[in-house]
């Protein structure tokens, strides 16, 4: 999940989400949502048969994990070949996704740790370890002592080569673990690939891995830095690590809002009933039994008594909970600013370009990484809206960007009707001189119910020419399909969605991650397992359009390296410039009709009439261009068709 691992442990420990957790199910084709109603707004809820809601897209097909993996978090997704490779916190499961339709389970392999985030390249497979369970053996039974030569923490390396039987190689340690990592290609170097590294969880003990240092900002502290590692391509056995960026340097806190209107009633309410309150950040959180029963015990073990806890034991507790709250999450108690973020939680890179967006805690950081190994912060923005800055994608020209805000850890409902929109969202901002600039927030229209998890999380680009659309996932918020082509107004075209996991409590489930891979879509759903989705023609997206996405092929995909979409030249390229070009009235209806009948012509023609057809075309739209309302487009439907002149059929 991504909260860091220090306040995932705390959530889990204080117990302050307190609320009240593949066969076939319920579809219902949805109509357009309306300002009176959204059919996402209650769905049934349950575990495998749960009702749903789709608008625009459809559901091809949905598989369960293996037994060994059943109950276990399924977590993040990356693609080879005709594979997907899922993380699931027991280990990583591939699939043969050769047809959506119908995915096969093609190997898993338990390997207990979390997140077990996985990403490839070529012959390899790397995965993610940050918990003090996780076993360098990839054994069961944990890890119980404190400090252990056992433990793993970093990163796993895998060989693929022989993708049914992958074989474990190579694990470099790192000092806080690997929480999320990014595979990174360095367009100069082609014999090794590198792997950013962002650890969330606490130093680890020199004892246990030398040169951890628990040391706040001073130059060799295990904080405010990320780890880089280096994999030979020949030897990946030999990786180590190779830099470690400061990048959060000289970074303060920034200011944060506080709890939500149901969450202050709720504090409210535990206040009155005499629960523990403690205050974290900026707002009152209520203290779980679970976690003050321990307490408690060890203050009655303290005063050397037995039994039950006596009033005077409580009143104590009361006295000292805020303190200890406060060193279990690193709290400061100096006067001066407080420090920024430590660590990132996810970066993602845009090599193409030479740079990456690194969604880090209180900051959306820019930074260039023309020198792969040596990362540096070119800019960064903070927003008092934001609570978590949890994952980045750039438009395909690299002129914007959007980071998510994971509000809650991801497990929590943050989508409640009287969640402020702007929390708990995506923020999008241009990219000018090098610079970030504010254009707007995107948050999942439908309001969901007090027992989903929901909060803005992982996604891609739809390969859509000549538009910036991504699909996203919302834990139990479903996904959301949306076009951000004018950064300043986003705008969601299609969407699917399920009932909660249990409508009596709260209970972990939803949309991991989800993204486009050669055609189709592809979610990790925590609780439920895999699913497959394609889109459907809509006043929206056109047939053509679709059809020009299916086109754009990949030989793996890392969603957190994200690749410059390039379309090869097709009749299904240029006609969708025609589509949207009328969907925008920036041609006319006569000659929207004369350029589709003039590609129809052509594509039935022999190869000379049809390069001729087609430069004729391309003079005309060259043409056309300087009067129409969308130049721009119109000039990309010239080189599409120019393109197409210059391809024998």
């Amino acid at each position: 999940m991504a909260l860091t691992y220090r306040t995932r442990s705390l959530t889990i420990a204080l117990g302050l989400i307190a609320l009240g957790a593949c066969a076939k199910s319920s579809s219902t084709v949805a109509s357009a949502p309306t300002p009176n109603r959204d059919p996402r707004v209650g769905l049934r809820a349950g575990q495998d048969n749960a009702a749903e809601a789709a608008w625009n897209l459809k559901v091809v097909s949905k598989v369960s994990p293996p037994p060994r993996f059943v109950g276990a978090t399924n977590s993040d997704i990356t693609f080879i070949g005709n594979y997907a490779i899922q993380g699931n916190y027991n280990g990583p499961v591939i699939w043969d996704i050769s047809n959506p339709s119908q995915p096969k389970l093609k190997a898993s392999f338990y390997c207990p740790a979390s997140q077990n985030d996985v990403s490839v390249f070529k012959n390899l497979m790397f995965v993610s370890a940050e918990a003090y369970n996780s076993r360098l053996d990839c054994g069961e039974g944990g890890v119980p002592d404190s400090v252990s030569k056992d433990r793993m923490r970093g990163i796993r390396i895998f060989d693929i080569s022989d993708i049914a039987n992958p074989k474990y190689i190579a694990s470099v340690q790192t000092c806080r673990g690997s929480h999320t990592h990014t595979v990174v290609e360095d367009p100069k170097d082609k014999e090794n690939v590198y792997i950013y590294v962002s650890g969330s969880a606490p130093v680890r003990s020199p004892n246990e891995l030398t040169g951890c240092l628990n040391a706040g900002q001073e130059e060799n502290s295990s904080l405010f830095r990320i780890e880089v590692i280096k994999v030979p391509l020949a030897n990946p056995t030999a990786a180590a690590i190779v830099s470690r960026p400061r990048i959060f340097q000289n970074l303060t806190a920034p200011t944060s809002h506080g709890l939500a209107p149901d969450d202050v009633a709720a504090v409210q309410a535990a206040k009155a009933r005499g629960e523990f309150v403690v205050r974290i950040g900026n707002g009152d959180q209520v203290v779980g039994g679970q976690f003050t029963k321990q307490l408690l015990d060890s203050v009655v073990k303290a005063r050397g008594g037995t039994g039950a806890p006596t009033s005077a034991d409580t009143t104590a507790l009361r006295g000292a909970l805020q303190g200890i709250v406060d060193k279990l999450v690193g709290a400061q108690n100096s006067s001066g600013p407080r420090p920024g973020p430590s660590q990132c939680h996810d970066i993602t890179v845009y090599p193409s370009l030479g740079l990456a967006g690194g969604a880090c805690g209180g900051y959306g950081l820019l930074l260039d990484i023309s020198d792969v190994a040596n990362p540096v912060r070119i800019d960064q923005v903070a927003d008092s809206n934001f609570a978590y800055w949890h994952s980045a994608t750039f438009n395909n020209d690299g002129t914007a960007i959007l980071f998510s805000d994971e509000w809650g850890g991801g497990g929590a409902p943050k989508c409640r009707a009287t969640d402020p929109k702007e929390w708990g969202a995506d923020a999008i901002f241009t990219i000018e001189n090098k610079k970030m600039k504010f254009k707007s927030y995107y948050k999942l229209p439908a309001p969901q119910t007090a027992v989903e998890n929901c909060v803005a999380h992982n996604g891609s680009l739809i390969p859509i020419p000549g538009r910036d659309v991504m699909v996203q996932g919302w834990y139990q918020g479903g996904i959301s399909i949306f076009d951000w082509s004018d950064p300043a107004n986003p705008k969601e075209i299609a969407f699917h969605d399920r009932g909660p996991v249990d409508s009596t409590r709260f209970t972990m489930g939803g949309s991991w991650s989800v993204y486009w891979y050669n055609g189709a879509m592809f979610s990790s759903e925590i609780a439920r397992g895999f699913d497959a989705f394609e889109l459907t023609p809509s006043e929206f997206i056109s047939q053509n359009e679709i059809d020009a996405a299916k086109t754009v092929h990949f030989d793996y995909f890392n969603a957190q390296g994200q690749p410059k979409l390039i379309w090869p030249p097709s009749f299904a390229l240029a006609r969708s410039y025609v589509d949207q070009l009328e969907r925008k009235k920036c041609l006319s209806s006569a000659r929207i009709a004369a350029v589709r009948q003039g590609l129809e012509g052509a594509e039935k023609a022999s190869s000379s009439a049809r390069s001729t057809a087609l430069t004729q075309m391309t003079t005309q739209l060259e043409s056309d261009a300087r009067g129409s309302c969308d130049g721009a487009r119109v000039q990309k439907l010239a080189a599409a068709v120019k393109d197409l002149a210059n391809v024998l059929p």
